[in-house]
């Protein structure tokens, strides 16, 4: 009942977008039919809720969604063939050698590696490691990239650019 797509339509787009997959979806309509509600959650919808509905009751439920949907704890350490990423030590260590990293390179490391083969986007990245508030230069992610690449040695060959995409680590 939106203007151009359904609601299923863009819970659909937004499931196949890789940037977007992992987004809570709370789906709010006037559909109230058992099958309208089983194919919302079907497709991917954290939760459906049908009009009308009261602020305090969606409140809830919205915060309900995001405790379900919470980033899970961080894993203790990361092993990538010649890289090991200790989370809680805080350390990292490539080609055996220990490498010291600025606590926003060691968060950019993390972040590739948690994600291997995965291309990142440069937004992609400010944001999940400087956080959506971040003000600072465009070539930020581009600096630091570099940078780790140095300290990590031979090793830095693993996070690897992808031409008008971003980075990914890997190879």
């Amino acid at each position: 009942m939106l203007p151009g797509d359904d609601g299923y339509a863009l819970l659909e787009k937004i499931r196949r977008n890789p940037e977007l997959s992992e987004v809570p979806v709370i789906m709010l309509t006037s559909k109230t039919s058992e099958f309208d509600k089983v194919k919302a959650l079907d497709m991917g919808a954290d939760d459906y809720i049908d009009k009308p509905f009261g602020v305090m009751e969606l409140i809830s439920r919205i915060k309900a969604v995001l405790r379900r949907t919470a980033p899970k704890e961080k894993s203790d350490s990361i092993y990538s063939h010649d890289i090991n990423l200790d989370h809680n030590k805080h350390t990292v260590e490539a080609n055996g050698e220990n490498v010291v990293l600025t606590p926003k390179e060691f968060d950019l490391l993390y972040y590739l590696m948690i994600n291997p083969e995965i291309v990142l986007s440069r937004d992609r990245i400010m944001n999940e490691v400087w956080g959506f508030d971040f003000e600072g230069e465009s070539r930020t992610v581009d600096v630091h990239i570099r940078t780790l690449r140095m300290k990590l040695g031979q090793s830095g060959d693993r996070i690897q650019t992808v031409r008008g995409l971003g980075y990914k680590f890997g190879g």
